[in-house]
């Protein structure tokens, strides 16, 4: 009876088990694969938060950092490789507005010229001595003096006209038996600028002037003084150069692509910086028919009345020529808030879908500027709808989600060259190594002088973190002293014109800083200096390593840059309320 009991409760312990089989064991097995197609079909992917271009299709630790990945956002369905969606909220936040392209749209028809004041080479002279000698006395102390034509410039001691006086003296005594004679000598004091008044005195008097004097031939301004008193100089040789500033000339730069928009005679408005309110009127004179292949520009020469000595050689002026374009209906234009600049590059974001927040970076290729418009080569058509405002913050969208953008032309696909490298991750983690302006071979001298106003410009960024004014103004003002102390002639050829170019606007946005009252309106000069001193710095190069930093949310969600002397990130653009909003976008070197 036990034994049978046994057998039993066994034979029903095994149907027990043979029954929860039947009842649970295939819904088990179905509700595991239901959740593994249900993981398939998410298709969820992790990211790093520190490099957004690192994706995995499971959690772990980012292999450049070793921070914990996180989840990715969900790509959404129907969308390309390249693009991405932004969500109502965060378009309402970052105003992202945008604008469909058309043509004729072009307000006005003017073409934008930049160039500055030289002085009018057909107006200027250069005053010489006719003979050699000593000069005694020089009249003329400095440049920039004024001297009128017949003015006494100087007097020179001339052993050679000496001679040639005790000639004319004994000519006169046997004039009338040697007349050939007489007339030889008479004529050899003129071809010494001589006149019949001063040869007629001699000839009189019987006596011999020691010195000649040297009158001015034009009127003028003196620019540059070539002698000094006591100086030797022979017959021939340069004493001053004397400019007639009474009409100047303006040197412009155009671009291959502009060339034959523009003609000789063609009206032109000019305006300067020192007269804001105020404009010019000038006639193109000439077009120089050589193309400089280092710039792939032609001088356009525009010549301008002078009379009340407004423009000074030197001075920066700005071009406006009107009618110089095509007609407006055959022009296709985009608002310049549309484009960013990455070196050669030109992008603007595409809305791709009429009825959703779908954005994809584009690559255009750029004529004229026309005001605050871009003509458009290649890149857009007509009735592609772009983003005109908030650009910056489309593009760090596009970043963050790994794809194509301003900074990575290629998207996830293209890594940088830090991240090719799997040894020091700690030194090579949140910059991207590229080259933006071509660098130039210039002197240790010049690279130290330049470090010394990156100081300074450092110590201003420091000075807007704290957000102390009178810190800025006076940083500021020791940016402009170092600036001034730059000696350009460490600098040749090309490095000296564009640095020229570059000390007049450093200098401008650091005058209007030392002069703003505000945080906030020295926050944006700050953003125009940093701009001017971050080219200068991948031209020139300095002796330190430097870091171009962005925060997408500066400047009213338009994105600003500023340079630091250490990756970590703290935000002059901002302060406290957000001292480490931004990244690291390139490494100067």
């Amino acid at each position: 009876m036990k034994n049978n009991k046994i057998v039993i409760y066994i034979g029903l312990l095994a149907a027990g088990i043979l029954l929860g089989w039947v009842l649970f064991g295939g819904s088990s097995k179905n509700e595991t694969d239901h959740n593994h197609e249900a993981v398939a079909e998410t298709n969820q992917m992790w990211t790093c938060s520190m490099h957004p271009q690192i994706m995995q299709p499971e959690p772990g630790d980012c292999p450049i950092c070793g921070m914990d990945l996180i989840p990715a956002e969900t790509g959404s369905d129907g969308l390309l490789a390249n693009q991405f969606k932004l969500t109502d909220n965060a378009m309402a936040l970052a105003n992202i507005q945008t604008s469909i392209i058309g043509k004729g749209n072009v307000e006005g028809n003017v073409l934008t010229l930049s160039g500055k004041i030289a002085e009018n080479e057909k107006a200027n002279a250069v005053q010489v001595s006719y003979v050699s000698g000593r000069i005694e006395q020089l009249y003329v102390s400095a440049t920039g003096e004024t001297v009128s034509k017949g003015q006494l410039l100087a007097s020179i001691y001339s052993p050679e006209l000496y001679a040639a006086q005790q000639e004319l003296i004994t000519a006169a005594s046997i004039k009338n038996s040697q007349p050939e004679l007489y007339q030889a000598v008479r004529n050899k004091l003129k071809l010494w600028k001589l006149s019949e008044s001063q040869i007629n005195h001699i000839e009189t008097t019987g006596k011999v002037q020691e010195n000649v004097s040297v009158y001015a031939t034009v009127s003028g301004t003196v620019t540059e003084k070539l002698v000094a008193q006591g100086d030797y100089v022979k017959q021939g040789e340069p004493l001053l150069k004397i400019a007639n500033l009474n009409s100047v000339w303006a040197n412009f730069d155009v671009y291959e692509n502009q060339i034959d928009l523009l003609k000789r005679g063609q009206q032109v408005i000019v305006t300067a910086k020192a007269y804001p309110n105020k404009e010019f009127t000038g006639t193109v004179d000439f077009i120089n028919p050589v193309l400089n292949t280092q710039t792939r520009t032609v001088t356009l020469r525009v010549v301008l009345d002078n009379k009340d000595l407004k423009f000074k050689p030197g001075m920066f002026v700005t071009a406006s020529i009107e009618g110089g374009l095509k007609k407006n209906e055959d022009v296709l234009t985009i608002p310049a808030s549309a484009v960013l600049w990455t070196g050669k590059r030109s992008v603007v974001y595409l809305k791709t879908q009429p009825n959703q927040p779908v954005f994809e970076m584009q690559e255009v290729v750029l004529g004229n500027k026309i005001g605050d418009t871009y003509e458009v080569v290649d890149g857009v058509f007509v009735g592609n709808e772009i983003v005109t405002h908030g650009t910056f913050t489309v593009d760090a969208a596009a970043q963050l989600q790994g794809k194509k953008s301003m900074m990575n032309k290629e998207g996830n696909k293209t890594m940088t060259g830090h991240q090719e490298h799997s040894g020091d991750h700690a030194s090579n983690t949140d910059s991207k190594q590229v080259n933006i302006h071509e660098r130039m071979e210039v002197s240790g001298d010049f690279q130290a002088q330049l470090s010394l106003v990156f100081n300074d410009y450092i110590a201003l960024k420091d000075a807007l973190v704290k957000e102390d004014s009178k810190r800025v103004v006076t940083a500021s003002n020791n940016f402009l002293s170092h600036l001034s102390e730059i000696d350009m002639e460490l600098l040749k050829g090309e490095a000296h014109k564009q640095w020229m170019a570059l000390e007049n606007d450093l200098r401008t946005s650091a005058v209007s800083i030392s002069k703003a009252s505000s945080i906030p309106s020295q926050r944006d000069f700050f953003k125009q200096l940093s701009a001017k001193l971050t080219k200068a710095l991948e031209v020139f190069g300095i002796n330190e390593t430097a870091y171009l930093q962005f925060c997408p949310m500066a400047d009213n969600n338009q994105g600003a840059y500023w340079l630091s002397k250490e990756k970590k990130v703290i935000n002059p653009y901002f302060g406290e309320a957000m001292l480490t909003c931004g990244e690291v976008k390139q490494v100067i070197d």
